[in-house]
């Protein structure tokens, strides 16, 4: 057993209480009991239940003194190119196209196996120092992006990458549907399904084609619609339809989708979604590649949606918290309005995201996967502070989380993170080294 004593929590609804125990056993929130409500569990000299716990600890089990510390569930990105953490800082200050055509893809295409490994290792560990616990990756190479997964612990949602406009998408398709078929088991940690890239990507009938490919498995899907204006101008002058009635023509509402941005989602798109059409909403990157308002904006309380990062060469960070404070922050100033977006609402989105995910985690319930987070408050990061919660999304950074706990299993224990990071740091300089002495090469997509 791990006992969390004495805690404040803070669960996926934004309730706060204080003084409880936490319980984990068996990788699940086994019990939560009160600490001082007699007619509960823990009266002033114990109840039966909570000393039948404390009075039978052994020797492997662990007790956190959690008096000073505040638990919430793990935090969830719904939207990461994680690998891309290798490119961080790499393409800066340039627009979309740019950004895209002379920087990243060339870049990309020039990557190793080692490259994207340690990439994703690099994101994964920046997200687990961040109170991360379940992601949605959409990448290519995802044998080593599912072993990055599988050697860190996190919980990740894959999606392989697939262009239709690259000259093998066939045997691409065919690939990724066998990649899927022989890696569906592998862990409770790790799920998979279908990554169409985009809808400029996958023209024609090569959409239609990966849909009916997840359609046929069960599998949902995840893709990039209406990041930008000139994407759904675009889309209308070549098909007479915007993105998303494009996918909806091609059956993708009829499968579980994450929609990877949607920022310029209409309101005649609405009506066409899904009951398990999610958005991963990521500001940062609209901010700095100058995407505009958008439409989602003026819909989003009509959708169902969480937050990502997208990648860190466009995001800088994979810093969750941080793009659920940019969303709240951009809706007060946009809207002149200091009360449309409170702590609250924000927090419940960010929860939210994880019911888009198949892991059953992000709540604070007994039966439920511990997936936890233990944030120490008493810095001066985020002191003085009155509302944990507000300190959380407004004040909090990565030096606030003391521990990340997947599946009963701590990821980040007493500040320090499992991983070697020295060994990765190593790692990364060598790859950094390698990837800038091959410089970039030719991509085979375009984007516009």
């Amino acid at each position: 057993m791990i006992i969390l004593k004495n805690a404040t929590l803070i669960d996926e609804n934004a309730n706060v209480r204080t003084r409880q125990d936490i319980i984990v056993e068996g990788g699940i929130i086994r019990r939560i009991v009160s600490s001082d409500s007699p007619q509960e569990d823990i009266a002033g000299g114990n109840s039966p239940e909570r000393s039948a716990y404390l009075n039978n600890i052994r020797d492997d089990d662990e007790v956190i003194d959690c008096t000073d510390y505040v638990v919430t569930p793990g935090l969830v990105n719904l939207h990461a190119h994680t690998a891309m953490n290798i490119f961080k800082g790499i393409a800066e200050d340039v627009e979309a196209d740019v950004w895209f055509n002379e920087m990243i893809w060339p870049y990309e295409s020039r990557m190793t196996a080692e490259d994207i490994y340690t990439g994703t290792v690099l994101g994964i560990a920046e997200m687990i120092g961040n109170g991360v616990t379940a992601v949605a990756d959409h990448y290519f190479g995802e044998e080593q992006v599912l072993k990055a997964a599988l050697d860190t612990g996190i919980r990740m949602d894959i999606a392989p990458t697939v262009f239709g406009t690259a000259p093998d998408f066939k045997d691409r398709l065919s690939q990724v549907k066998e990649f899927i078929k022989a890696h569906s088991n592998d862990s409770d940690r790790v799920a998979l399904r279908f990554g169409p890239h985009s809808n400029y990507t996958c023209p024609g009938s090569t959409l239609e084609e990966i849909v009916d490919t997840a359609r046929s498995m069960n599998l949902p899907i995840h893709l990039h619609l209406s990041e930008e204006e000139p994407q759904v101008i675009t889309s209308r002058e070549k098909t007479g339809r915007t993105p998303f009635e494009v996918l909806h023509d091609a059956g993708g509402f009829q499968t579980g989708v994450l929609v990877a941005h949607g920022l310029w989602v209409e309101e005649s798109d609405v009506p066409l979604l899904g009951e398990d059409t999610w958005f991963a909403f990521c500001p940062k990157t609209y901010m700095k590649l100058g995407y505009g308002r958008g439409g989602f904006f003026s819909n989003y309380d009509r959708l169902h949606f969480g937050f990502g990062t997208d990648g860190a060469a466009s995001s800088n960070t994979v810093n969750i918290i941080e793009q659920a404070r940019l969303f709240a922050l951009l809706e007060k100033f946009e809207r002149r309005d200091a009360l449309v977006m409170d702590a609250a609402a924000v927090w419940k989105h960010l929860m939210e995201g994880h019911t888009a995910l198949p892991f059953g985690s992000g709540r604070m319930q007994e039966g439920a996967p511990a997936d936890l987070v233990i944030w120490d408050l008493w810095t001066p990061d985020t002191c003085a502070f009155y509302n944990p919660l507000s300190a959380i999304l407004y004040s909090a950074g990565s030096a606030n989380v003391r521990y990340t706990m997947v599946g009963g299993e701590f990821l980040k224990a007493d500040g320090r993170l499992k991983l070697n990071v020295k060994e990765l740091m190593q790692d990364l300089r060598l790859r950094q080294k390698e990837l800038l002495g091959r410089g970039k090469g030719k991509a085979q997509v375009y984007y516009g």
